[in-house]
C-alpha cells in the first residue's frame, strides 16, 4: 500500500514502530493484535475494529537505511463498495503520517546527504576519531 525510506537501520526503525500505545495513537479505530513480530524485519498484527484483515509494516536493508512498507488488507465490516475509495486514502495518509513521524525522529539532526546517524540513536555524535560516541549531545 505504501513505503517510506528512513535513512536509519532496519532494528532502529522497529524499535520506533513498538508498542500498543503508538499503534492506538496512530491508528485509533482499529484494534491490533500481533501475529508475528519479526524484529528488525518488522511486524505483522490482526485487524479488527473499524477494519477486520491483517496489516504489516516490512522493513527492508536497503542502501544505508531502511524502506518501510506499509501493507494493509482489511474490509470494513459495514463499508458501501462506493466509500471504499475514500477509505483506501484514508488508510494510506495514516502510514504516511507513521512512517514520516518515525523518519522526523530518526534523522533528526542530519543533514541531507549525510550517512545515517549511529545505531545509538538520532542524539548520539562523530567523535575525533570519527567513530560514533552513542549518547553524546555536542
Amino acid at each position: 500500500m505504501d513505503q517510506t525510506f528512513v535513512a536509519a537501520a532496519p532494528g532502529q526503525v522497529a524499535t520506533e514502530l513498538a508498542g500498543p500505545r503508538r499503534w492506538r495513537r496512530w491508528w485509533p479505530d482499529l484494534q491490533l493484535t500481533v501475529v508475528h513480530d519479526r524484529g528488525a524485519a518488522g511486524i505483522r498484527w490482526q485487524v479488527g475494529g473499524a477494519l477486520v484483515g491483517t496489516m504489516e509494516m516490512w522493513l527492508e536493508p536497503v542502501l544505508d537505511g531502511t524502506v518501510v512498507h506499509h501493507f494493509l488488507h482489511a474490509e470494513g465490516p459495514s463499508l458501501a463498495p462506493r466509500h471504499i475509495p475514500a477509505q483506501v486514502h484514508i488508510r494510506r495518509l495514516q502510514a504516511k503520517r507513521v512512517a514520516f513521524e518515525v523518519k522526523r525522529t530518526l534523522e533528526a539532526g542530519r543533514q541531507v546527504g549525510e550517512p545515517p546517524g549511529p545505531p545509538g540513536g538520532p542524539h548520539a555524535s562523530v567523535g575525533p576519531s570519527g567513530g560514533w560516541l552513542a549518547g553524546s549531545h555536542e
